[in-house]
């Protein structure tokens, strides 16, 4: 497989075929009374992982070259859980440098590619994930999201994701980790070519946290409070929406409203204009232990000495960085972010004033109908032209907010489109029972080439 087509980076296939004879064996030996499927719902089932995540024996690089030698000597903590569950793990599959980009390349392994137009991008950072799911070579997938990062590859792969509410589910064993304030941003979330999946996928990740939601609670669909909103307000730092996007959003509106005998109210909430500076300016604010966010020139150096990304872009330049350019630059961005501190202090009071405004919004049976991104998957590259378009994704990840990610077929170019749905914190039984109606109206995930 050539590096730039490249979805699973390495495989444990020979690993993966003894340990399915072990399940044909225990499947053949079990009595007939034995509840093989409480002990192990996933018994048998291939999952892939994203690569910043520990499997054993595996890489474990997130594409930064100084690490290319990493393997991992352990499993990370949902990893271990769905092992448990009985699930087959078939390999790792890439993501962007350190997790930090919309574009699944780096220059370890190289770019991976849309199944449904290989000049597309993937998404990141779990680019990877959404590949191999849409490509029908895995079934459940592995994903992390502290800006989109989960749902932004599911919507430009036509698959679904879930980022679950803050706190969920555990974030041990991947790399890089979060620490201060953006523990309370990074999730852990699974991602499904089917909705059915998702559910007893978050069950197993959350293992204990999974008492935290209410998962067990039926959903009356005609009971819930739909709300929509069809872009940000106009933010000069974001695209704006798709016609198609737009429209597709619109039949979600008609049919939810046909179908169900609901009411979706449009609402406009003007501080979603501001979604990517809120964004910025949490994510490098001290925890309430007066603790600094992780430098992200740190995280390029990997404990060794910290990069100097005006020194790593003249060398990108003349082709001699082991580093990617939105790396590079956002290494130069993140000092401006902290320049301006007063304005920081009003974008951090401005997200949480947000948060209470989305709650009270919501409350416990809202769901918002909300764009996945502004355009459908972009070309290779070109994210670098509109860098902040990952802002409709990583407001949530701020808010705390459970959002699953839901594909509704294919646009006039033969690419995926969807949408996020949206819930107060704990609701995640909402917006999953939202996404498995969705699909069965409107088809799901869509074989690459079919069409």
């Amino acid at each position: 497989m050539q590096p730039e087509h490249r979805r699973v980076l390495c495989c444990r296939f020979e690993e993966a075929l003894q340990e399915a004879r072990q399940v044909d064996k225990l499947l053949s030996e079990a009595p007939a009374d034995d509840c093989l499927e409480e002990k192990f719902p996933l018994l048998g089932v291939p999952v892939t992982v994203k690569e910043a995540f520990s499997l054993y024996g595996m890489p474990n690089t997130s594409g930064l070259v100084n690490r290319r030698n990493v393997v991992a000597t352990s499993d990370a903590t949902v990893v271990s859980r769905l092992k448990q569950a009985g699930a087959i793990p078939l390999g790792v599959t890439n993501c962007s440098e350190l997790c930090m980009w919309y574009e699944s390349s780096n220059k370890v392994y190289g770019r991976t590619n849309n199944p449904y137009d290989l000049q597309r991008i993937v998404g990141g950072s779990s680019g990877g994930e959404g590949s191999v799911l849409a490509a029908a070579c895995s079934v459940i997938g592995v994903g992390s999201d502290i800006g989109g990062s989960i749902r932004m590859p599911a919507f430009f792969n036509g698959v679904f994701g879930h980022k679950p509410t803050t706190g969920v589910v555990p974030n041990d064993g991947q790399f890089p980790n979060a620490q201060g304030v953006r523990t309370s941003y990074l999730c852990t979330g699974p991602m499904c070519r089917y909705a059915e999946d998702l559910e007893p996928v978050l069950r197993i990740m959350a293992g204990p946290g999974v008492s935290k939601l209410k998962l067990n609670e039926k959903v009356s669909l005609e009971k819930i409070k739909f709300h929509c909103m069809d872009h940000d307000g106009g933010s000069i730092f974001v695209s704006p929406v798709d016609k198609e996007i737009l429209q597709v959003q619109k039949k979600v509106v008609e049919h939810l409203e046909s179908d169900l005998g609901v009411q979706v109210q449009h609402v406009t909430i003007h501080k979603m204009k501001y979604s990517f500076q809120i964004w910025s300016a949490m994510m490098s604010s001290k925890d309430s232990d007066g603790q600094e966010a992780q430098r992200f020139t740190d995280l390029l150096g990997d404990h060794g000495k910290p990069v100097w990304p005006l020194w790593e872009l003249m060398k990108w330049l003349v082709g001699m960085s082991s580093h990617t350019l939105p790396a590079i630059a956002l290494g130069l961005t993140e000092k401006l972010v902290n320049l301006n501190v007063s304005g920081k202090a009003k974008l951090v009071s401005m997200g949480r004033s947000l948060q209470e405004e989305m709650e009270a919004l919501l409350g416990p049976d809202g769901v918002l109908l909300y764009p996945s991104h502004p355009t459908i998957a972009p070309k290779h590259h070109s994210p670098i032209c509109m860098p902040f378009n990952f802002a409709y994704t990583a407001i949530f990840n701020v808010l705390g907010l459970p959002v699953t990610q839901c594909p509704l077929g294919l646009g006039s170019e033969g690419l995926p489109l969807g949408i996020q749905l949206v819930a107060a914190a704990y609701n995640d039984h909402l917006t999953l029972a939202v996404a498995r109606y969705l699909e069965k109206a409107f088809g799901g995930w869509v074989v690459p080439g079919e069409v």
